[in-house]
């Protein structure tokens, strides 16, 4: 063994000089594959040039609905929504376009960092296998071996130094390894962005779909259905009237008229930047949720025992004592309500758990506690009330904001209804109705836009 030192150490250094230089092959290689930016800038180019032609008609838009009412008026309404449209779209398809370069760099980038760091690691096993060979050699076998003392000590030393390379390139394997984590988040942002564009289209395309079937309609009306278009108007702001004053239900507390939960939404929007619709659709679903579950009264405040409102069923398990009684009767307290008189959820049948779940936004008095100083701030007021629907929503609005659910990303929001509802992952059953709502409710908010 003694005698293949000299060999050994070449070797050593080889490997060494390989894996020192794995970075730099990563940086080279990147630099290789990353997008033109000739062509980047062309897309950027057009991508502006469409947003310049969506003001444009945005602005006709404008201009035409301080207009008089009038078939013409509207049917050029409805062309400047329906261009508007296909430019969004026309910006939504570069975006995509943009982002799938993205992807595709980042994808190769990683596969790269990949195959280095797996040939690193291949070839730091080698040089520790020999590292502890040669660790394991006693002088006596060294003496015994016949080789010449001072050339065996020349070696030593430049055993050292490969002994230091050893560790920078641990070191150089960590960085790559934490470098390759960050692609991959990289990655997957791209890839979420991909699919909350890809919605954003299909919403365009179901206004453009909406707006060409108002022009149709209103292109095919005969002259005398033209000269009564005044009733025409008045039967679609009584739809919108009946759409305003539907009475949207809400969890152990009164219903309120939609036109004002979507006022609600739409304030609470300017704080937290949730979309109104989602923002609806989730007290849509917790109020189901609750009507599910039914309404209880605490009964007992030591053991956190309650009885159904409608039963009479005994819940020995309404809060739990230990974390939820005392926040529920400072709430209480704060807005004088008797506790023992004011309903909350009943546990789910079958479960296990607790219920307890309070109000519109359907939130267990530990969690709303937590949320009570921004309510307080973003409403200028000075106690919190759980059953006040404003401050629900407010309440929900924060929470999802947490949770991701800003800017109306489909991914961020599906996600955050998921989290909301306590089961995690990001295409949860639960979650899946939510977004199913978000399309029904954004069709009714449309008819009131319009």
């Amino acid at each position: 063994m003694i005698k293949n030192f000299k060999g050994s150490f070449a070797i050593f250094f080889i490997l060494i000089l390989l894996i020192g230089g794995f970075l730099f092959l990563y940086k080279k290689s990147e630099a290789q594959i990353v997008t033109d930016p000739a062509q980047r800038a062309v897309l950027q180019s057009q991508l502006n040039e469409i947003e310049a032609e969506i003001a444009q008609q945005q602005a006709i838009l404008a201009q035409k609905q301080t207009e008089g009412s009038s078939i013409s008026r509207d049917i050029a309404i409805l062309d400047a929504k329906i261009k508007a449209s296909q430019l969004k779209i026309k910006a939504y398809d570069i975006q995509i376009n943009q982002l799938g370069q993205d992807i595709t760099v980042k994808t190769k980038t990683i596969q790269t960092l990949d195959g280095q760091i797996s040939s690193g690691q291949d070839s730091l096993g080698q040089i520790l296998r020999q590292t502890k060979a040669l660790d394991d050699v006693s002088l006596p076998e060294v003496l015994l071996s016949g080789q010449d003392i001072s050339s065996f000590f020349v070696d030593l030393d430049s055993f050292d130094a490969v002994k230091t390379s050893l560790s920078d390139t641990f070191n150089n394997l960590r960085d790559a390894k934490q470098e390759n984590q960050n692609q991959k988040a990289d990655l997957s942002k791209k890839q979420n962005a991909t699919i909350d564009t890809k919605t954003n289209v299909q919403k365009e395309q179901a206004l453009i779909k909406q707006n060409q079937a108002e022009k149709q309609r209103l292109l095919s009306l005969n002259k005398t259905e033209q000269a009564g278009y005044q009733a025409v108007i008045a039967s679609k702001s009584a739809q919108a009237a009946k759409i305003r004053a539907a009475l949207f239900s809400l969890a152990n507390t009164a219903a309120i008229p939609f036109g004002t939960a979507l006022e609600y939404a739409q304030a609470v929007q300017k704080i937290t930047s949730v979309d109104p619709a989602f923002l609806l659709a989730i007290v849509t679903q917790e109020s189901n949720l609750g009507s599910n579950v039914g309404a209880c009264y605490l009964t007992n405040t030591t053991t956190g025992a309650g009885v159904n409102v409608t039963s009479g069923r005994v819940w020995s398990n309404l809060m739990k004592p230990s974390r939820d009684v005392a926040p529920f009767l400072a709430i209480t307290s704060a807005i004088g309500r008797d506790p023992m008189k004011t309903k909350v959820s009943c546990p789910i049948a079958g479960a296990g758990g607790y219920g307890g779940a309070m109000g519109p936004a359907q939130f267990i008095p530990s969690t709303w506690v937590l949320f009570e100083d921004r309510i307080k701030s973003g409403l200028g007021v000075q106690n919190t009330d759980p059953w006040n629907p404003e401050q629900a929503f407010l309440a929900s609005a924060l929470y999802l904001s947490d949770l991701g659910a800003v800017n109306g990303s489909y991914t961020g929001e599906i996600k955050a209804a998921c989290k909301y509802y306590g089961s995690g992952g990001s295409t949860c059953t639960y979650g899946k109705q939510v977004m199913a709502k978000v399309a029904q409710i954004q069709a009714n908010i449309n008819i009131l836009n319009n």
